[in-house]
């Protein structure tokens, strides 16, 4: 699909609130980051589907570092554009993570709860050490107190699509990020 400054699904229209060329920037200096903070490691990248299966594609291409990856699937979801509040874990990690550098990766934050649910699971299983990357950022929606350790963008509270985030599954593949139009 091209990147489109307007596009009108279901009963709504998006507005083009990230380009892709802005996307790819922000990541290319994200990805510089983290390779520059974990020089002489090998840290384990868990994406948190469906949602960041293509930003931690595009992230982990441009690290200078070696990796691992796997994933996890949680939601809070479901088919709705607000956080149910309450998190379920749909599939574990499949890798030993003891005494490993562990950095979840996640295409948002939004309440916070899911974050807040992924960190206190991975505490029991003992990494050396583990961080938060996301793409997006809702700093006011926020329920929890974390931090995020590297963020892409801090956007407004409103629905966005594109880039892995979805409407009912749909809308992950456009090249960049729309924001739902409420007008």
């Amino acid at each position: 699909m091209n990147e489109l400054k307007t596009i009108d699904f279901l009963n709504g229209k998006y507005d083009i609130l990230l380009s892709e060329a802005q996307i790819q920037q922000r990541i290319k200096e994200m990805a510089a980051e983290i390779s520059r903070d974990y020089v002489g490691k090998t840290p384990v990248f868990i994406g948190v589907l469906n949602g960041a299966f293509i930003f931690m594609a595009d992230l982990v291409k441009r690290l200078s570092i070696d990796c691992e990856m796997d994933f996890t699937k949680i939601s809070s979801y479901g088919n709705e554009t607000y956080s149910s509040g309450e998190v379920k874990l749909k599939k574990p990690i499949d890798c030993h993570v003891e005494g490993r550098d562990v950095i979840f990766v996640e295409d948002i934050v939004d309440t916070g709860l899911s974050v807040r649910y992924l960190i206190e699971s991975m505490a029991v299983l003992k990494p050396k050490s583990f961080k938060f990357v996301s793409l997006l950022k809702k700093e006011e929606t926020c329920e929890v107190d974390l931090n995020i350790d590297y963020v892409g963008f801090n956007i407004p509270n409103k629905f966005v699509v594109g880039y892995g985030l979805d409407i009912a599954q749909k809308l992950r593949n456009l090249p960049a990020i729309y924001v739902l139009n409420e007008d």
